[in-house]
Order: C-alpha cells, then sequence, then structure tokens
C-alpha cells in the first residue's frame, strides 16, 4: 500500500517518475496486495508492481497457495496490465521493466510483472528448505537454469567474458569485500538509542516506554553486555 501511496503523490506532482513495488508471491496471498492494486487501479498511479514468483514464499509450493494461474493473471481482473516473464533471464526482466516504466510514467497506469524464478536457499537463518524440497530439485536450478550462469555463458558465447577475466574478478571482488568486511569490524556499532529513532517524526509513547525500559535494565545489568562497542 506504501508503494501506491509514494506513486499518487507523484501522480500529483505531475513529474516523470514511477514507483516500483518488489514482492513475492507469498506476499500476494495478503490482503495489503488485493488492496494496492485495487486502489492503483481506480486511482491511475504510475506505479510497477513487481512480484518474484520463487515457488515456495516461505516454506508453502504454489500448488497449495493458489489455484489459479499465477500472479499476472490477477491483474486484468483490477484493470492492470500484466506481463509474466522468465525471471532467470536478465534481459527478459529489463525489457518488461523498461516497458513498464515507459507506459507507467506515459500513462499514468500501473503495471504488474510476474518474474518466474526460484529460490535456492533458505528463506532465513530459521528456515531449514530440505523440510520441503528436495537437494536434487535444488541442484538443478543451481546448476541448469541459474541466472549469473545463463548471462555468464550468453556474454562467453558472445565473446564478451572468458575464464581468464572470470578468475580476474572475482579475486579482485573478493580482495575488495574482505577489505570491506573488515574495515566495517573495526568500527563501533552504531549508538542504542537508534534502535528507536529515525522511524516516526514523533516518537510514539509506546516506543518511548522501550527505550525508557532498555534504559533501566542496561543500568542495572550494563557489565554483562559490550557496551564499549557501542558508539556513546
Amino acid at each position: 500500500m506504501g508503494s501506491v501511496g509514494a506513486a499518487y503523490a507523484i501522480k500529483r506532482e505531475n513529474v516523470d517518475r514511477a514507483v516500483i513495488c518488489y514482492f513475492g508471491e507469498g506476499a500476494a496471498s495478503e490482503g495489503d496486495a488485493h488492496a494496492a492494486f485495487n486502489f492503483s487501479a481506480t486511482l491511475e498511479c504510475p506505479v510497477i508492481f513487481f512480484c518474484r514468483n520463487n515457488g515456495y514464499a516461505i516454506s508453502t509450493p504454489t500448488s497449495e497457495q493458489y489455484r489459479g494461474d499465477g500472479i499476472a493473471a490477477r491483474g486484468p481482473g483490477y484493470g492492470i496490465m500484466s506481463i509474466r516473464v522468465d525471471g532467470n533471464d536478465v534481459f527478459a526482466v529489463y525489457n518488461a521493466t523498461k516497458e513498464a516504466r515507459r507506459r507507467a510514467v506515459a500513462e499514468n497506469q500501473p503495471f504488474l510483472i510476474e518474474a518466474m524464478t526460484y529460490r535456492i536457499g533458505h528463506h532465513s537463518t530459521s528456515d531449514d528448505s530440505s523440510a520441503y524440497r528436495s537437494v536434487d530439485e535444488v541442484n538443478y536450478w543451481d546448476k541448469q537454469d541459474h541466472p549469473i550462469s545463463r548471462l555468464r555463458h550468453y556474454m562467453g558465447h558472445k565473446g564478451w567474458w572468458d575464464e581468464d577475466q572470470e578468475k580476474i574478478w572475482r579475486k579482485k571482488s573478493r580482495k575488495l569485500v574482505m577489505e570491506a568486511f573488515e574495515e566495517a569490524e573495526r568500527k563501533r556499532k552504531p549508538k542504542l538509542e537508534y534502535l528507536f529513532s529515525d522511524v516516526y517524526a514523533e516518537m510514539p509513547q509506546h516506543i518511548k516506554k522501550q527505550e525508557e525500559s532498555l534504559g533501566k535494565h542496561l543500568k542495572l545489568y550494563g557489565e554483562h553486555y559490550p557496551l564499549d562497542s557501542y558508539e556513546k
């Protein structure tokens, strides 16, 4: 819903801009998604809804999540232009997004893109995806239809990339990442007060109470926490 509000504000400002909202097919089952689709269509907002359909949401396969023809098929019911693309094809995603933006800006209309892809990793650190899918299934997508591998092969076929460039790039990238990682580790963590600020223009009472509660707790038990690692 927030993206639709932002898009409506852009429309009222009459500027050549659009909003893009990324979400998964799991989020598309939430009520907020349907409300956003309807508001964007009736208010004619320049917003692109980009659904990354990776097949599992958190752990529920699409076969158990909906009976219709995916997410793109829902668009026409709201009066939203829609398209489904191969989400593992870099060029398909780029071209679809480019055209969606052009139409959203030129016509003040929402656009729905459903990118069909696959989540190779776990949903989160608390998720064990082996509980609901096989290792063979994951390996297939990782080796046969990985978007990075597909782009790499395409670039090699065109003569734009080769193994030597790959090795140099990987070595250089790893060095940059490790340097950034080491630099970040040397810095102190942000001030604890930032846990409660930078969200509301005026801090509401329930957040103030949480901040006060933490302050009292640390005053009593601060010696048990690595407070020296935080900025003062």
